[in-house]
């Protein structure tokens, strides 16, 4: 298994380079330069011209693509054009604060997800089945950005008008006096804050992955074992849970691999929408101030993100079926 993980994250180096480098001809082909939002009447152009210098800007492109290669290979992603510092200092914040939503997302997703679809497949064309069909679709093609700004109109704007016992934030992550308050009460601010964005960015995948859950059950549970297990006098939870789950977890874990690197990129509307200070607003925020650097170095976060997640993804076939092994 080792040998596998070492071959595999080998195998990543030219991949992940060769995404970085196409990015990097892409955004030079973007109209508009990083010193333009500078230019205004008080400014003179040999002032921008030394900008330019400074950042490296006038040098030929196969000079800059060079140099940006080697700083990206030591480590050093590189200085910010829109907040003026490097952004290693800035990257492992927003990392964090997406990592927080993504983690809640994934757990909305899978946990959400899996337990409809295996209600479903339980009491396949039953009313419950029926019911949570129709709530999968309608969730699994509602558009992200729109479910959001719903639950900020009625679970925020709405709730707190009309005094509702719960009412949650609609954007940021902390409240204003967040610094003032105790142990308990930061969790609980963090947490509310936390939760509609995440319901946001996880529900619409939740439906999709309860469908998914709900075939590899079908699949599974008319299957000779099944049958076995049940002729042996077991428990329908224990056969439900201990024999058909496990068997019917393969497609659900190849969504896992998926959804991970998804949601990181996915989230650029959904903390737009929040005000959420993460990844995916510091991309737009990158692009519309030209910041290349700082758009290379989260591209490079997702990119490698998607290699993580295919390879956590072919580590737990193994996990979940014996039969499987990365040799």
């Amino acid at each position: 298994m080792l040998a596998y993980l070492v071959r595999r994250l080998l195998g990543a180096i030219p991949l992940l380079l060769g995404i970085l480098t196409l990015i990097f001809f892409v955004l030079q082909l973007a109209p508009g330069d990083p010193i333009a939002k500078f230019a205004n009447p008080n400014v003179s152009p040999e002032v921008l011209e030394q900008m330019r210098r400074n950042f490296g800007l006038d040098r030929p492109l196969h000079e800059q693509y060079g140099k940006w290669l080697w700083s990206f290979v030591t480590g050093d992603f590189g200085y910010s054009f829109g907040q003026m510092r490097p952004i290693n200092e800035i990257l492992p914040g927003i990392l964090w604060n997406t990592m927080q939503l993504t983690l809640i997302s994934l757990v909305v997703i899978f946990v959400v997800g899996m337990l409809i679809g295996i209600v479903q497949a339980v009491r396949q064309y039953s009313i419950a089945d029926n019911v949570l069909t129709f709530l999968a679709l309608f969730f699994y093609s509602m558009p992200s950005f729109w479910f959001a700004l719903m639950l900020i109109l009625i679970f925020s704007l709405r709730a707190g008008q009309d005094g509702w016992a719960l009412s949650f934030p609609a954007s940021g992550m902390t409240s204003i006096d967040y610094e003032y308050l105790t142990g308990a009460e930061k969790f609980r601010d963090r947490v509310m804050h936390l939760i509609l964005p995440a319901i946001a960015l996880g529900i619409g995948s939740a439906a999709g992955v309860a469908r998914y859950m709900r075939g590899a059950m079908l699949e599974v549970i008319h299957q000779d074992f099944i049958r076995t297990a049940r002729a042996k006098g077991l428990s329908e939870r224990t056969v439900v849970f201990k024999h058909a789950l496990r068997n019917a977890l393969i497609p659900i874990i190849t969504l896992l691999g998926l959804y991970l690197p998804f949601l990181l990129s996915g989230a650029v509307l959904v903390e737009t929408i929040f005000a959420w200070p993460g990844m995916g607003r510091a991309i737009v925020d990158a692009i519309l101030a030209r910041d290349y650097p700082m758009v290379m170095a989260t591209s490079f976060v997702i990119a490698s993100m998607v290699v993580l997640g295919n390879l956590l993804s072919d580590v737990l076939y193994a996990v979940v079926d014996p039969r499987i092994r990365n040799d």
